[in-house]
C-alpha cells in the first residue's frame, strides 16, 4: 500500500506561540517517552490531567507540536546512505512544481528553498551509492531542475532535535 506524495509545505511563517516551563516539561516528557499517556504524564509532572491535555491541545493548535508519530530510522529500513543535494532550477520553473516532483520521490525526505548559489536543498536517502545514482537520476528527470550537486553524509554528529530550542524559548519567555 503506497501513500500519495504530500503537497509542498506552506512557506507561510507560523506566528510565534509563547511557551512556558510547564509546556517545555510536557514536551520533553513526551519526546523522551512518546507512548506515555496523558494521565501518567500528569502524575509525573504533578499537574491535573486536564491541564496536560489542554496544554497539548494548545501546542498542537498553535503549531508548536506538529505530530506524535513514531520517528523512523531510514538506515533500519535499508537506506543507509544519506546525501544532501543542492538543486539549481531552470529560470521560470517555479519552486512549487519542483517541490511537487520531489514530493513524489520517496527517497527525498525533505526539501527547502535556500539562498546562495543553489535554489533548493534536499535531503536524500538511498540503499547504496549505486542506488543514490538512481535517486539522483530520478530527481533530475524533471525539466525544471538543470543541475544537482550532492554531498554524502559520512556520519550524523547531531541528530535532528528541537527540545533544546523549546527549553530556550521557555527560558526566554519567563524573562
Amino acid at each position: 500500500m503506497g501513500s500519495s506524495p504530500q503537497p509542498p509545505a506552506s512557506s507561510a511563517e507560523p506566528s510565534s506561540a509563547p511557551v512556558d516551563e510547564l509546556d517545555a516539561r510536557i514536551v520533553r516528557l513526551f519526546a523522551a517517552e512518546p507512548r506515555i499517556g496523558v494521565l501518567e504524564a500528569s502524575r509525573r509532572l504533578g499537574v491535573a490531567r486536564g491541564t496536560v491535555q489542554a496544554r497539548l491541545d494548545r501546542l498542537a493548535r498553535t503549531g508548536v507540536v506538529r505530530g506524535w508519530g513514531p520517528e523512523v530510522e531510514p538506515a533500519a529500513l535499508g537506506y543507509g546512505v544519506t546525501a544532501f543535494a543542492s538543486l539549481e532550477l531552470r529560470q521560470g520553473a517555479g519552486h512549487e512544481s519542483v517541490a511537487r516532483h520531489l514530493a513524489g520521490i520517496p527517497e527525498v525526505l525533505e526539501a527547502h528553498t535556500i539562498t546562495g548559489p543553489a535554489d533548493m536543498l534536499a535531503r536524500l536517502v538511498a540503499r547504496s551509492n549505486a542506488d543514490l545514482q538512481r535517486v539522483i537520476d530520478e530527481v533530475l528527470a524533471f525539466d525544471g531542475i538543470v543541475r544537482i550537486s550532492t554531498v554524502i553524509a559520512l556520519a550524523t554528529q547531531v541528530r535532528p532535535r528541537v527540545v533544546p530550542l523549546l527549553s530556550r524559548a521557555a527560558e526566554e519567555a519567563s524573562g
